[in-house]
């Protein structure tokens, strides 16, 4: 059998637009790898952007969420409502991903994950340990707890997570829609000395960034963030009613920096107030004080996860155009309150002299009516250069990459 043969071939088609949303614990079963014989359908709906092609990488992986590789090419993939995190492998190089073992388990709400030095980082909503596993067998043989007792737990729990050489960044989002927590850890991304200690505070007026990253070849924070619900609600807006929600606020893609502000709950998008702070005497400076998204999506996509193309991965391996490096490629969950749904998409984000300045979609798959669906969570890239996503409905991996010229540019 061929090296294709041995995937599931998603539909391919070109899209015509790029027009411009919250989830104890027992390990599974592990979960079944891609094969010829699988009696996998494709998702209903679904289009890849042509010149591009999906394949699945793992099949039938309940609540698939965040993921990461290690520097052995082993694929890590948190399941926050199972409350574990979940090991494979590429043993044939054929983009499939086969099950190694459980990581680690007995983990409610496992969420970020990120490996540094020998060490698989992941957080919990209220807690960050890292783990590693000393003999292949996809399975943590030690596990150090490095902070607990962090505000988490509720509303927007899921913390995101980046450890460098010698920093961990973390935070949590709201605990409601547009709550006022000034005055409380939430909504702010902190700084921590690699063993806990040292807490700092990096930046605040965040709603719910649940991915961090650095930008390849950089030390900018960049992560995307979610707009707040309900916008016209002070307007008299009813379901079935309401204009102003269904286009506001935006979500965002930001670069995170010491010390400033980014607007939430007071400010949003574009140094837009919420009308439900019209009233405070220190708006104006609020709305000046606030950095403006370096791009702003269409409202309600709700972006979870995203990475970029990493340039000496991509001139390495070929996967995508050299005019791809820099870019973004950003999981798109999809709107919960908009009258027509949107989101449901893996967007590739174009960047020019560290800047955004367009969008694709390259994935899009809104969900069938009986709910069959492509709900992207997460987006990582794997050694080969090849990009994975992770959907949680249904909950799988897939594999996307460029295929539409047989030179590489």
């Amino acid at each position: 059998m061929n090296h294709l043969s041995s995937r599931l071939l998603l539909v391919l088609g070109s899209l015509a637009s790029a027009t411009v949303a919250v989830a104890e614990s027992t390990p599974a079963a592990a979960p079944a790898a891609a094969d010829a014989t699988s009696s996998l359908s494709a998702p209903k709906g679904i289009t890849v952007r042509a010149g591009y092609e999906v394949t699945v990488a793992v099949e039938k992986l309940d609540n698939a969420r965040f993921m990461e590789f290690d520097d052995k090419g082993t694929l890590y993939v948190s399941r926050p409502n199972i409350g574990d995190v979940l090991t494979f492998r590429d043993t044939n190089n054929d983009g499939v991903y086969e099950p190694l073992g459980t990581f680690a388990s007995g983990l409610k709400q496992v969420h970020g994950l990120c490996f540094s030095d020998g060490w698989m980082w992941m957080s919990q909503s209220s807690s960050i340990h890292k783990a590693r596993d000393t003999d292949g067998d996809g399975k943590a043989d030690e596990t150090i707890t490095v902070l607990k007792n962090l505000p988490g737990g509720n509303g927007h729990w899921w913390r995101s997570l980046l450890v460098t050489n010698d920093t961990i960044y973390t935070s949590v989002g709201d605990s409601g829609n547009i709550s006022d927590e000034t005055n409380t850890d939430r909504q702010k991304i902190w700084r921590f000395a690699l063993d806990g200690q040292r807490k700092t505070l990096f930046a605040s007026g965040i709603r719910n960034t649940e991915k961090l990253r650095f930008r390849p070849g950089t030390t900018e924070l960049w992560g995307v963030d979610h707009g707040s619900d309900n916008f016209g609600g002070p307007l008299g807006e009813k379901p079935g009613n309401q204009p102003v929600t269904d286009l506001n606020p935006p979500c965002e893609f930001n670069k995170y920096e010491q010390d400033k502000f980014y607007g939430h709950p007071f400010i949003t998008g574009n140094r837009v107030p919420r009308y439900e702070f019209m009233k405070r005497p220190d708006l104006l400076d609020l709305a000046a004080r606030t950095v403006a998204p370096e791009w702003s999506f269409g409202a309600h996509w709700a972006p979870n996860g995203f990475c970029f193309v990493d340039p000496a991965i991509n001139d390495a391996k070929k996967q995508f155009p050299a005019d791809h490096n820099g870019d973004a490629f950003v999981a798109f969950h999809g709107s919960w309150n908009r009258s027509d749904r949107a989101g449901y998409c893996i967007a590739r984000v174009l960047f020019d002299d560290g800047r955004p300045y367009g969008l694709l979609k390259l994935v899009d798959g809104l969900p069938d009516p009986k709910g069959d669906a492509v709900r992207p969570v997460d987006c990582v890239m794997a050694p080969d250069g090849s990009v994975l996503f992770s959907s949680d409905q249904p909950g799988r991996v897939y594999r996307l990459r460029w295929i539409g010229t047989d030179e590489k540019k």
